[in-house]
């Protein structure tokens, strides 16, 4: 009888623990669903949320065009050097071959000697050459930093060609004082160091502004967009465009692909930026 009374005591209690697991089971089980349909929940949120359409991110990116404002400075460069080549000339025939008036040219200039004028106009000349190259560098770096990198280098010699000229004009008119020649003949050598400067200065300026002015018109988009739309018809010619060949030259495919680089940092951090605005802004 005791052990039938044991038997049947641990029997019911067996009973008992798997009536209260079943009535707990359904909980969890709800719980852990509930669990999971929430989490389900929070991500097709994330996903279905408002997204931004393509329109407005394509004029977010998208950059208008800056045009380079250095053909009026060429301009008014050219201007001033045809304007002092005039004058030097006048006051070299007037003043110091003494061919007109010596009286005009001793009121106007007094006591300074004529060729002395001529290389102090020469020297604030080369000055204002020394500030025009300092001033395209400056919209060609900005340009570059657009990603206009071939405009860049092609500009790169040309923009530097005029403090070339004036830079190896002075050194010949130093040549001239030098030698200590007779003074008519150092008034002739002066003239034509002068003139020669002029006659490959200008045409160097005026291509320049005609580069510049068919660039500004032009208003082409950056390197990188150009390459990525010629892509999309042939692919050899990206391949020539960044790959090495033989015959190529290195250091200017390493140049290009750094200046290629440095660019494209630069969008991907105004890119991350007006994404950020768009995403506040939605």
């Amino acid at each position: 009888m005791l052990v039938c009374y044991c038997l049947a005591i641990s029997s019911l209690k067996n009973a008992e623990h798997q009536n209260n697991m079943d009535s707990k089971g359904p909980s969890l089980y709800a719980a852990g669903a509930s669990v999971d349909m929430s989490r389900s929940i929070e991500e097709d949120s994330l996903v279905d949320g408002p997204l931004i359409s393509a329109d407005a991110l394509h004029s977010a990116i998208r950059r208008e065009f800056q045009t380079v404002p250095t053909p009026c400075h060429a301009g008014l460069l050219s201007l001033l050097h045809v304007v002092y080549v005039v004058l030097s000339v006048c006051v070299a025939l007037l003043c110091v071959l003494e061919f007109g008036q010596v009286e005009v040219c001793g009121s106007i200039l007094g006591n300074v000697r004529g060729d002395s004028v001529i290389l102090f106009g020469k020297a604030c000349l080369w000055v204002l050459v020394q500030l025009f190259t300092g001033c395209v560098q400056h919209h060609h770096s900005r340009a570059r930093s657009r990603g206009y990198l071939r405009f860049y280098r092609q500009m790169q010699g040309l923009k530097q060609l005029p403090l070339t000229v004036h830079s190896t004009g002075n050194v010949l008119l130093l040549v001239v004082l030098a030698a200590r020649l007779s003074l008519t003949v150092h008034t002739y050598m002066l003239l034509i160091i002068l003139g020669l400067e002029l006659l490959v200065a200008l045409p160097c300026l005026l291509y320049y502004t005609v580069k510049v002015m068919k660039f500004n018109r032009e208003r082409a988009a950056p390197d990188v967009s150009q390459e990525e739309h010629l892509h999309n018809f042939s692919i050899a010619s990206l391949q020539t465009e960044t790959g090495f060949r033989e015959g190529s030259r290195l250091e200017e495919l390493v140049e290009k692909q750094a200046d290629l680089i440095e660019y494209l940092k630069q969008h991907n951090t105004l890119l991350s930026k007006r994404l950020l605005n768009l995403t506040a802004q939605h």
